[in-house]
């Protein structure tokens, strides 16, 4: 396989590194002007100035990808995703539209039992088939990689199924899905009452299963009062470790419950949503490097607070950026919407927007090792803009403005032609 190239990029934004960058290193893009990527086998080769490059390759075959004038960067990360599911809740929208609050709708039987109930009713391919589409739409904004959780099951038959289809998907579509197990995404209506029992259920008969097969990377919880206690999401979290499953957990979303102090404490990769993290929760996080994955879609939607991003920014938490695509609270992957959030509402500045969604954001997924940047042995995730800086991502507001996508060293998506 011929080397490709890419040239002339008027900003190659590397995004160097293979841990998730904190406080001012958020702004360090590491912008090579005129800039130039060697790609072989699927994985970065070098990367230096267009005339650099050409200089050291003359003599040499490769195929050249001209990016003409226009910023290059490192391919998008969505680091919290639950696009595996049946059934919608346009209906809970407009509810919410008239005042109905999420847990509301949640007592009175909608929410996440809602799709719990149409997941359960689906076939394992048509499940595979709704996501294939869902992929779809997130490679033409320039999601490269994607976490993917289960938690529309919440028995062992239908997690299994979900995670079977995260599985899947890994070999039929561009974008790249890591698995996430979440059987604790809500307590099913058989154990109403019962958390606890729910809680021993998925030890002793689901987890073994998931780990056993190999089905996922991590596993997940939604700590949250009137859901999982910080007691019970322990419990499942630790088991989970043992058995080889790293920690993640939906945390002080809804009210200040300890989720972000639980992380820190049992070594979570990442906690998500934070709406309402405490101080001390802040000062934990970031004294134990997880990783904040905030989504401000989500607070959109429900037209709630968005997180406290700048400050955790300033006091050292490294910070993602993530979607949050379901089909109740926020059923929508766009990025473009989230950086306007980001930019606009969070006070985020559009360089750490960029570190929040590429090296932060494979750090979220526990891969910024090959993920996340555009340096030497890293898998070449890339994207080309239609304009020349990446200041244009914030400006353009909710627009999408990814040209070309190029996964793995090779092209898979282009403005022009689709997938």
């Amino acid at each position: 396989m011929k080397r490709l190239v890419i040239t002339h990029a008027a900003e190659l934004i590397t995004c160097q590194g293979c841990a998730p960058k904190t406080g001012l290193a958020m702004s360090q893009l590491d912008i090579i002007e005129d800039g130039a990527v060697v790609i072989e086998d699927g994985i970065i080769e070098r990367t230096g100035s267009t005339e650099q490059i050409v200089a050291a390759l003359k003599g040499t075959e490769y195929v050249t990808l001209d990016a003409g004038g226009k910023c290059v960067l490192p391919g998008f990360i969505d680091s919290h995703n639950h696009f595996v599911f049946g059934g919608y809740r346009a209906e809970e929208f407009s509810w919410r539209l008239k005042g109905d609050s999420y847990m509301a709708i949640m007592e009175r039987g909608g929410g996440i039992a809602n799709t719990v109930r149409a997941t359960r009713q689906a076939s394992r391919e048509e499940l595979t088939e709704l996501a294939k589409t869902r992929l779809d739409d997130m490679l033409a904004m320039g999601i490269t990689t994607v976490e993917g959780k289960s938690g529309y099951g919440l028995d062992l038959d239908t997690e299994i199924k979900q995670l079977e289809v995260l599985n899947d998907l890994a070999g039929q579509h561009p974008v790249e899905v890591i698995p996430t197990f979440l059987g604790a995404h809500a307590v099913p209506s058989e154990y109403q009452g019962h958390s606890g029992e729910f809680i021993d259920f998925l030890i002793e008969k689901v987890l073994p299963v998931v780990a056993e097969r190999n089905l996922a990377k991590f596993c997940d919880v939604f700590c949250e009062k009137g859901v999982f206690s910080v007691d019970e999401s322990r419990k499942l979290l630790l088991a989970a470790q043992k058995l080889g499953l790293k920690s993640k957990l939906h945390a002080d979303e809804i009210v200040q419950l300890g989720g972000s102090e639980l992380a820190a404490e049992i070594g979570a990769v990442s906690a998500d949503h934070l709406l309402h993290i405490s101080d001390m929760g802040i000062a934990q996080m970031a004294e134990k490097n997880v990783v904040a994955t905030l989504l401000p879609a989500t607070a959109f939607s429900l037209r709630e607070p968005y997180a406290r991003g700048r400050e955790m920014i300033d006091r050292g938490v490294p910070v993602a950026l993530a979607s949050d695509f379901n089909p109740g609270s926020c059923f929508t992957q766009s990025i473009p919407l989230i950086i306007a959030l980001a930019a606009l509402n969070m006070k985020m500045s559009p360089a750490e927007i960029i570190t929040a969604l590429t090296i932060n954001a494979a750090a979220a997924i526990d891969s910024a090792d090959r993920l996340g940047s555009i340096e030497a042995g890293k898998q070449a995730d890339i994207l080309i803009l239609e304009y020349p800086s990446h200041l244009y991502l914030p400006y353009h507001i909710g627009m999408n403005i990814v040209e070309t996508v190029v996964k793995k060293g090779k092209v898979v998506w282009t403005k022009k032609k689709g997938t």
